[in-house]
C-alpha cells in the first residue's frame, strides 16, 4: 500500500506489448469505476517492444466488487491489449518461511524489521538444517523446524519441508544464508517466490571462503546480489544489488563484516520490494517499480 494511504487498495501488475493507448485504456477503467488512483508507474522496454505498468486505487468507493476485479479487467482491457497480469490487495498479509543454516546476521536483521511492525507479512516458521539458530527463534517465539540433510536423505527432507510448507500455507521463501541447493522439483513449486543472498563475487571467488580468495586478490569493492531462486544456479532474476569500496587496509575480518552488513540490507530490501508488489519477472529479469 502507498505510504500517503491507509485505506485498502488493489494493485495491478502488467506488461504487454507495447501500443498506442494502453495507458489511457487502464486508468480510464479504472476512473469510470470511480477507482481513486493513488500510485501509477509505467515504463517501456523499446529494444523489445514490452510495455510494465504497475497502478494501485483505493477499493473504498471502487464500483466493482474485489472478487470480480480480475475477471472485469481480462474481459474489458486484458484480452484487448494481450496483457498479463496479476491483482493484489493491500489487505492480504502473505506468510513468510524463513530458510537459514549457521549464519545469523540476516536472519536477526529480518526479524528486527518483522518484530518493529516495518513490514505487512506473518513469519510463522523458520527451517534449518542445522539447530544452531534455535534460540534466536525460541527468542522472537516463531516455531523452528530442524531438517538435518546429507546426500542420502536430502529427497526425503525435502518432501517433509514442502509438506510442512503446505500445511502453513506459505506464500514465500526467504533464504537468509541457507547453504543448502534447493532440488529443481523444490524450485518448481515456488516460482518468483524463493529470495535468495548470496555476496556478488560469483564467478570469480566461488567457494567455501569467498572473502579470503578477494582479499588475496586485491579487490577494491565487494557486493551483495539478491534474486528469485530458479532451477539455475544463482541465475534468477536479480533484484536488488549493492557495493561497498574496500581498500589494502582492510583485513579479512573487516571484508566480513562489511560483506554481511551489505547481505543483510540487500536481502531485506528485496523482500520489502516484493512484500510492497513492486516487482515485475519478464524473461528472468525484473522490473522494480519505485
Amino acid at each position: 500500500m502507498s505510504p500517503l494511504s491507509t485505506k485498502e487498495t488493489a494493485i495491478l501488475l502488467i506488461h504487454c506489448p507495447d501500443q498506442q493507448g494502453i495507458l489511457a485504456a487502464v486508468t480510464q477503467f479504472l476512473n469510470k469505476n470511480d477507482g481513486n488512483i493513488i500510485y501509477l508507474d509505467q515504463n517501456v522496454d523499446r529494444a523489445e517492444s514490452i510495455f510494465f505498468m504497475r497502478v494501485e486505487w483505493e477499493l473504498d468507493q471502487f464500483a466493482i466488487p474485489r472478487e470480480k476485479i480480475a475477471d472485469y479487467f481480462d474481459t474489458l482491457i486484458a484480452k484487448k491489449y494481450s496483457i498479463s497480469f496479476t491483482l493484489h490487495f493491500s489487505d492480504e498479509r502473505p506468510r513468510m518461511a524463513l530458510f537459514v543454516s549457521k549464519m545469523s546476521h540476516c536472519l536477526f536483521d529480518i526479524l528486527s524489521r518483522y518484530m518493529a511492525g516495518e513490514w505487512v507479512v506473518d513469519i510463522p516458521m523458520i527451517i534449518s538444517n542445522h539447530d544452531d539458530l534455535k534460540p534466536i527463534a525460541e527468542r522472537f517465539g516463531i516455531d523452528y523446524y530442524h531438517f538435518p540433510k546429507n546426500s542420502s536423505n536430502k529427497e526425503e527432507q525435502e518432501a517433509k519441508e514442502l509438506a510442512l510448507l503446505q500445511e502453513m500455507k506459505i506464500d514465500l521463501i526467504v533464504l537468509g544464508r541457507y547453504m543448502q541447493v534447493l532440488s529443481n522439483n523444490f524450485v518448481s513449486r515456488y516460482p518468483n517466490k524463493i529470495i535468495n543472498i548470496h555476496h556478488s563475487f560469483l564467478p570469480a571467488f566461488a567457494g567455501a571462503k569467498p572473502y579470503h580468495a578477494a582479499h588475496e586478490r586485491g579487490v577494491k569493492i565487494i557486493g551483495a546480489t539478491s534474486h528469485y531462486v530458479t532451477t539455475e544456479l544463482d541465475a534468477g532474476p536479480i533484484i536488488v544489488q549493492d557495493v561497498v569500496r574496500i581498500s589494502h587496509i582492510d583485513s579479512i575480518d573487516s571484508l566480513v563484516r562489511k560483506g554481511r552488513d551489505l547481505e543483510k540490507i540487500v536481502l531485506s530490501k528485496a523482500v520489502y520490494k516484493h512484500l510492497q508488489r513492486k516487482i515485475l519477472v519478464f524473461n528472468n529479469r525484473t522490473i522494480i517499480f519505485n
